[in-house]
């Protein structure tokens, strides 16, 4: 991996991880709010977290651009599924699809969520990332 790759992975990893911390910090606010009994608040939260997710790609594409052929190919299409499935919770407008964005099925209080994962993957892998 030639030093300018590395730079512009680092860069990505930052941002996304920011992404995510913003995107767990409007989570959190929606269970609040539903602790708190406000429904329509808990409502609007999760639509605020599907839309971020919903723009992850789109968002990205500046950072992916310095990045070669294959690897750009590979982190634009994990990060449209991402978008994807926020869009598709967003058109279906389903609180519940939105609160499972990033959750699988068999997820466990305390475990990373799928954003999480995918990070820490990308961090590790750097340019091998498939």
């Amino acid at each position: 991996m030639t030093d300018q790759v590395a730079v512009h992975l680092n860069i990505l990893v930052q941002w996304l991880r920011e992404r995510h911390s913003r995107i767990m910090e409007v989570e959190a606010s929606a269970l609040r709010c539903l602790d708190a009994g406000d429904t329509e608040g808990h409502n609007q939260k999760m639509r605020d977290k599907a839309e971020l997710l919903s723009t992850l790609h789109e968002d990205a594409k500046t950072l992916l651009e310095p990045l070669p052929g294959e690897l750009r190919f590979n982190l634009a299409s994990a990060l449209s599924r991402f978008a994807t499935g926020a869009r598709n919770a967003l058109q279906l407008n389903s609180v519940f699809y939105m609160s499972a964005l990033l959750y699988p099925g068999d997820y466990k209080q305390g475990q990373p969520d799928d954003l999480l994962v995918f990070l820490d993957r990308l961090a590790r892998e750097r340019a091998n990332f498939a």
